[in-house]
């Protein structure tokens, strides 16, 4: 008995200090239908940031705009999906024409777009935080360690003696893509302007 004892405790410790998995993902191969609509361009950049595309096709079919709406109401408020209010109606929209029943979305519906930003003369301060926080940035990368996207500190390390790395990390951000960083794929974030995509690689470059 002290001998299978000695045995147990061995074999424990032996587990204890082994080097962890190496997991890796499999290729992303759901893609969402796509669709004129402009709930498709939200859920390109933001619904991948969570689960994979074919998540959508596991939900009831035949559900009405309404149904889809309070859906995406429940990721938004329930689970912190990085969505706001407009996008939560956008997608409603999108997936009840697109999935669901597409009878309960108008014309009024279809003609929908994100809400312009105004046109000043003076162009407005780019409040970084607030553009990683509302595209989800976070949830996949860290500043000084990889989650699933690599440490904003790797990238600028990657880039350090690039000189194009400014107008390069800010093309990868708007289009998106994978292979640079391994095989998860990045959304493309194309709702992004021109400056805001800028000041988010200036602020990932920094670090």
């Amino acid at each position: 008995m002290k001998r299978i004892a000695m045995l147990f405790a061995t074999v424990v410790s032996t587990l204890a200090f082994a080097a962890p998995a190496d997991i890796k993902l499999p290729d992303e191969t759901a893609k969402l239908k796509s669709s004129p609509l402009a709930g498709y361009a939200v859920a390109q950049q933001k619904c991948g940031i969570c689960h994979s595309a074919d998540y959508v096709d596991y939900q009831p079919p035949g559900m009405t705009k309404a149904q889809w709406t309070a859906e995406m109401a429940k990721m938004q408020h329930a689970y912190g999906a990085p969505i706001s209010d407009e996008d939560v109606k956008l997608l409603g929209i999108y997936l009840a024409s697109t999935y669901g029943d597409a009878k309960s979305v108008t014309d009024a519906d279809r003609a929908l777009k994100p809400a312009e930003v105004d046109a000043v003369d003076a162009p407005k301060a780019i409040d970084v935080q607030a553009l990683l926080t509302a595209n989800g940035c976070l949830a996949c990368h860290a500043i000084d360690k990889k989650v699933f996207g690599p440490a904003y500190h790797d990238v600028a390390a990657k880039y350090k003696a690039d000189p194009q790395a400014l107008a390069q990390v800010a093309t990868n951000i708007r289009q998106g893509g994978s292979g640079k960083w391994g095989n998860l794929p990045m959304p493309a974030f194309a709702n992004l302007s021109a400056d805001e995509g800028k000041a988010l690689a200036e602020y990932v470059l920094k670090q």
